[in-house]
């Protein structure tokens, strides 16, 4: 996509307290940075900060190896200030701990509003399912970097919850 096409995108942008959005951003040049455990874990920190800050509720989310999907319910920041801090933040974190000196996170993201029809577990299934879909693991327990609200203290029914 063009430097153009990609204004476009955000030129529609709506940022809406209160409403949910499924929010995916990419590592430059989609450089795997997070098969390293330790460098998963500082972004996924950064990640809960923001909901410590009050920018958004955590739904689901799925740090992938050069990706994040996150499923978050907006609160009372835009959604380009959520994620400007978020990869601030996070690459600040990650330069610190000498993983990555340059360019951690593409410019821009990739947002869609749900719908009130949208079933909500539906898509917070679909997004924990990536790392099955990607071949990474036979069982989404078997991957340690995602989380959801709908989980339950039974480590079993745990993508059966959602």
């Amino acid at each position: 996509m063009d430097r153009a096409e990609a204004n476009l995108l955000r030129r529609g942008r709506f940022s809406e307290p209160g409403r949910l959005y499924l929010l995916t951003t990419v590592t430059h040049a989609r450089k795997p940075l997070f098969l390293d455990l330790r460098t998963a874990r500082l972004v996924i920190r950064e990640l809960r900060q923001s909901e410590r800050l009050d920018a958004c509720r955590s739904l689901a989310w799925v740090l992938m190896p050069d990706h994040l999907h996150w499923l978050v319910e907006l609160r009372a920041v835009t959604l380009s200030s959520l994620m400007r801090q978020f990869k601030s933040r996070s690459g600040t974190a990650l330069c610190k701990a000498g993983v990555s000196p340059g360019q951690v996170w593409q410019r821009g993201f990739h947002d869609r509003a749900l719908r009130q029809d949208d079933d909500v577990r539906k898509v917070a299934r679909y997004l924990i399912a990536n790392p099955l879909r990607a071949g990474l693991v036979a069982e989404i327990g078997d991957y340690s970097h995602w989380d959801a609200v709908w989980l339950t203290s039974d480590s079993d029914s745990l993508y059966n919850s959602l």
